[in-house]
């Protein structure tokens, strides 16, 4: 437990963000050097200079009695750490270069566990969104049983999220915004103590004492971002938490899906932004979202495949009554087998951004074309 103390003060520290904890550990060879060091030492590490060397000087008493204090907590009430350094932590997090140096957990979810979806959308869902959402956490518990499903507790979809997922007996992490030593917002309580008596759990990077303040659910979505293998936004307005999470996810070259609405629905309006911004793939149930992470959807005793006129065809030829375009564009993409992004697709097939994003989206609906993590295309 004492190996984590120095880790934990240096997030105390104001003004250094996980990113630069990383480096200064990196150059310094530990957590526990930082505390140690004199200020031209520090000084050496890219992106601190003299202003930030003597802020951490300045800092270092009180953040190791903070941390210290913290120790306490998580002793006093078995709170699971995970510095980044660890085996536990989450390895998909990692990945990501602004992954929190240390972070705090309640419940015995694995956080390496082979599947995590995230779903994430508005605070005021209609009653469409919420039973598209416990049928999308139903389908995947059938097809992908133990998945862990990651939310951040909010009202609306992420608490439907949540409570769907304990309906279907899939384990479920809630990612907050603050403190372990509360619960915002008070009413979910109950269903929080639910998440973790069930397999699931709370995450959080905030020490105790720490108030949900608005900049920390900003910072709390890239966490829910970078958990999971693939996001679902089930709706949104054309602005929300969940876009901001979409769009980390995207960055994160993470898989994004979203339900589609109606043209007047206020809370697609942000739903179709994504889909025509090409963050996100539109899905209808849970079988398009499986069949993109390329799981096979459980649905009893496969039966043997018929083979078809097309698979019976020679690799090199292509399906019949193709326009000109695609075929194209599916040839170009067969002479490329690793893949290309959309931008590389423009000048040897001769047609503009625009257009590609529509004719390749209408080539996966049909499985001549898949779209990998970064927004890279392959023909199938």
């Amino acid at each position: 437990m004492d190996n984590i103390l120095y880790p934990i003060a240096l997030t105390c520290i104001k003004g250094i963000g996980p990113m630069l904890a990383k480096r200064l550990i990196e150059q310094l060879g530990s957590a526990e050097r930082i505390f140690r060091e004199k200020r031209g030492m520090l000084e050496r590490t890219p992106g601190i200079g003299q202003t930030l060397a003597e802020a951490i000087i300045r800092q270092r008493d009180e953040a190791l009695q903070r941390a210290g204090e913290e120790l306490e907590f998580i002793r006093r009430y078995g709170i699971r750490t995970y510095y980044i350094d660890d085996a536990n932590y989450p390895t998909r997090l990692k990945q990501c270069q602004d992954a929190p140096l240390v972070l705090f957990g309640k419940g015995e979810t694995d956080l390496n566990a082979a599947h995590f979806i995230g779903i994430v959308g508005t605070r005021r869902p209609t009653e469409q969104g919420r039973n598209n959402c416990h049928k999308l956490v139903a389908d995947i518990a059938q097809a992908l049983p133990g998945t862990v499903i990651v939310s951040g507790l909010a009202y609306g979809i992420d608490v439907c999220a949540h409570q769907a997922a304990l309906q279907a007996g899939l384990p479920t992490v809630g990612v907050l915004a603050h403190g372990l030593d509360r619960l915002y917002p008070p009413p979910h309580r109950p269903i929080a103590a639910e998440m973790v008596k069930h397999g699931g759990g709370l995450l959080t990077e905030y020490p105790s004492r720490t108030n949900p303040d608005r900049p920390n659910f900003v910072q709390r979505n890239r966490i829910v971002a970078g958990l999971c293998d693939a996001l679902v936004v089930v709706e949104s307005a054309h602005r929300g938490g969940a876009l901001i999470t979409a769009k980390l996810a995207f960055d994160y070259d993470r898989e994004v899906f979203t339900f589609p609405g109606r043209v007047s629905d206020e809370y697609s309006a942000g739903c179709h932004e994504l889909i025509k911004s090409n963050v996100a793939a539109l899905i209808e149930s849970a079988d398009d979202l499986l069949r993109y992470i390329d799981q096979p959807v459980n649905k009893g005793k496969a039966q043997p495949k018929e083979p078809t006129l097309f698979d019976q065809q020679p690799s090199n030829d292509l399906p019949a009554n193709l326009p000109e375009e695609d075929r194209r564009l599916l040839l170009t993409l067969r002479d490329n087998p690793d893949g290309l992004l959309v931008n590389d697709l423009v000048e040897p097939t001769g047609q503009p951004f625009s257009q590609l994003s529509i004719r390749l989206l209408e080539l996966e609906m049909r499985g001549l074309v898949k779209r990998l993590p970064g927004n890279v295309y392959k023909a199938v």
